[in-house]
């Protein structure tokens, strides 16, 4: 102990010496320059056409294995979806070994493996080199298809389709994809319900037949392994993968917008505006102009310092963060973007910001301390990534499949740093093409479309024209609709009393008590709601087998408990829960308004003020309740939480929604409500 101790005291003294002697008003010299070598990789090719590069690093005892195919794209029409499938399926145990026993020895030997319709990447201790190569190969030469797990990726591929049917984020990409490449283009073309639907078992061994195959295929196997050893291997366990060309049907032209356009999709119920403004682009890594235009993206939209960035975030507050995106690609034009999420309130402010920043980039001369930063910053991440067995695989790839010179990465700093401010402004004119920007819109139109009308740029006012969730023109929503005569707050509400059961029928209902169930970050939310006729309410969120959150009201005092804190209701929240406390709080407001028709995801609705923070919203033609939104006071801005509700079902006489979804700022949680009682179940003792 007495060792230890002097030990500490030696240490600290030191270290406060070492301390005292830095001059703080110094900045420290930068070190040298690391230099990128990844050094010429023994190369051989197989009689199948498989590439083989190795790079023997012994400074860890591990191996990596990365297996690339270089394909050219295809669409796959009426039944897109199928390489996702495919790849899903592909490693997930093999004709050999069940999918259990697969993973199950991945785990035991420490090791990773992953393989997909387009190659694969797996690394382990070298002690397991025999090992997880022969695994590897295993999974990409052997995969087990079979209806079963079809069965399952399919099901998984339509839930994840539906779940992005809310969310403004999955429709905005969809739909600058649809109408950036065209829809007949791979990367264009978008997978929905039917298409997966379309898909066979015989569709699946058919794709990987005709796709993975080894003559556009390149494999580095990199670490503490000799060149021999890697060849051993590898012919004896790749040489049963039969030679074949993957098929090519040709890539459609790809054409930027005709003109500076705003392309706006309506979602009634989003909380916020998904923004995307975007050019089409031919950037290729081969170009000379390639490290000044990744530079040059850097400076406007690609690091937390860029223009955009500070513009949107740090000047406006108009998000949390705002990025560009310059992608390259040598089959085919890809497209310059720029995206963000915002609120409804500054969407039309948020265009605007976005080309007054790609105008800037493009005219003025960029600074000469935030180019060097630039540089300086973006040369840290490079050479950081460096150090990584899978950037070094891809990046000696890269040099076979991209037309690169053999010393493109050893040359890659001293090119960067050589970028001037006149490159920079060069490239940004070439690539940055605000004057043909597709501005996709995604947003709620009731609230933000009247300001997108009005935006002009350059004394030119920019034109709306209307798409629906995939990329379908269509006319623009009626906002306005006239009223019937004789309908009012009252009659909506009688409707609605009407459409789930009757008045007489809602009004014999004393308490409910229902749970329902939400997938949630791989895991599962589950929600248990109470409520009576006594204005008693309680609502208990659990994440899986742990309360997670729980609202108590009984009739006259609640509270709200949290991560083991307890949260007494203010006035204001006694009110409000006075108000809402009851299993059909609709029956007993008074004073409720009408505010208009306005357009939902299934139709028109009409829009019922209920209070000062709530407003409902039914259906014109069914009379059910679709849509809850509730204004929420968050750090001094007030914050609309939307709560869907679809999927109704009849429990004794009465229907109820089995689909609940509620926004939970750019995501949604869709609970799927188990079970529903009436008049059973609920005590007294729930709400204490």
């Amino acid at each position: 102990m007495k060792k230890n101790i002097s030990f500490i005291i030696a240490f600290l003294l030191t270290t406060m010496f070492v301390t005292a002697q830095i001059d703080r008003s110094v900045m420290p010299k930068s070190g040298p320059t690391p230099t990128i070598n990844l050094g010429e990789p023994h190369t051989f090719q197989m009689g199948n056409g498989l590439t083989i590069l190795v790079v023997e690093n012994k400074k860890l005892p591990r191996v990596s294995v990365s297996l690339s195919l270089d394909n050219p794209p295809n669409s796959e029409g009426d039944k897109a979806g199928t390489s996702s499938i495919v790849s899903q399926i592909m490693g997930k145990g093999t004709k050999t070994i069940t999918k259990d026993a697969f993973n199950e020895e991945v785990d035991f030997l420490g090791a990773y493996l992953d393989t997909g319709v387009d190659g694969g990447y797996a690394q382990s201790l070298s002690k397991y080199t025999n090992r997880i190569i022969e695994l590897f190969a295993d999974a990409s030469l052997n995969p087990n298809f079979t209806q079963e797990e079809l069965d399952l990726e399919k099901k998984k591929l339509i839930e994840s389709i539906k779940a992005g049917e809310k969310s403004t984020e999955a429709i905005a990409n969809r739909v600058r994809k649809a109408l950036g490449y065209g829809k007949k283009h791979p990367i264009g073309e978008y997978i929905t319900e039917k298409t997966v639907n379309n898909i066979t078992l015989e569709d699946v061994e058919k794709y990987y037949r005709n796709n993975f195959v080894p003559s556009n295929a390149y494999m580095v196997i990199s670490g503490d392994i000799t060149a021999d050893k890697a060849k051993e291997l590898v012919e004896k366990y790749f040489t049963p993968w039969k030679a074949g060309k993957a098929p090519s049907f040709g890539i459609p032209e790809v054409k930027d917008a005709q003109y500076r356009q705003i392309n706006f999709v309506d979602v009634p119920n989003a909380v916020q505006s998904e923004v995307i403004v975007m050019n089409i682009s031919d950037l290729k890594m081969s170009d000379q102009n390639y490290h000044a235009a990744l530079v040059a993206n850097y400076i406007l939209g690609g690091s937390f310092n860029s223009y955009i960035n500070m513009n949107l975030r740090e000047k406006h507050a108009y998000t949390y963060g705002a990025r560009s995106s310059l992608p390259k690609n040598k089959n085919y034009k890809t497209a310059f973007r720029v995206t963000t999420k915002v609120r409804n309130a500054v969407t039309d402010s948020t265009v605007v910001e976005i080309l007054k920043e790609i105008k800037r980039i493009r005219t003025e001369d960029v600074d000469d301390q935030v180019l060097k930063n630039a540089k300086a910053k973006f040369l840290g991440d490079f050479i950081l990534a460096s150090e990584k067995d899978r950037t070094i695989a891809n990046r000696s790839i890269e040099i076979k499949t991209e037309n690169l010179p053999k010393d493109f990465y050893q040359t890659f700093i001293s090119k960067i740093n050589a970028v001037t401010k006149a490159d920079i402004k060069r490239v940004a004119n070439l690539y940055f093409n605000s004057d043909k920007a597709r501005i996709v819109v995604v947003g709620k139109g009731s609230d933000v479309l009247e300001n997108l009308e009005k935006i002009t740029f350059e004394e030119k006012k920019i034109p709306v024209l209307h798409f629906d969730k995939y990329g379908e023109k269509t006319e623009k929503p009626d906002y306005k609709a006239a009223i019937p005569e004789g309908v009012t707050a009252q009659s909506v509400l009688d409707s609605y009393f009407k459409a789930i059961g009757g008045k007489d029928k809602l009004e014999t209902v004393q308490s409910l008590f229902m749970t329902a169930e939400a997938p949630f970050n791989g895991s599962s939310l589950g929600l248990i709601a109470k409520t009576t006729t006594k204005n008693q309410s309680v609502i208990e969120v659990k994440f899986g087998e742990m309360t997670a959150q729980k609202i108590v009201f009984d009739g006259t005092i609640g509270y709200v408990m949290a991560q083991g804190q307890k949260m007494d209701y203010t006035e204001e929240q006694i009110k409000e829960a006075k108000a809402d406390a009851h299993p059909f709080a609709e029956l007993k407001n008074s004073n409720a308004t009408l505010n208009g028709i306005q357009p939902h995801d299934k139709g028109k609705a009409y829009a019922i003020k209920l209070s000062e923070k709530k407003t409902a919203f039914f259906d014109t033609e069914t009379g059910l309740k679709v849509k809850e939104i509730t204004i929420q006071e968050q750090g001094g801005q007030k914050i609309p939480v939307a709560i869907s509700y679809s999927n109704y079902k009849e429990i004794n006489g009465i229907k109820f929604p089995f689909t609940i979804s509620q926004s939970l700022g750019p995501q949604n949680i869709d609970f799927t409500v188990k079970e529903v009682k009436i008049n059973e179940g609920v005590t007294d003792e729930d709400f204490k």
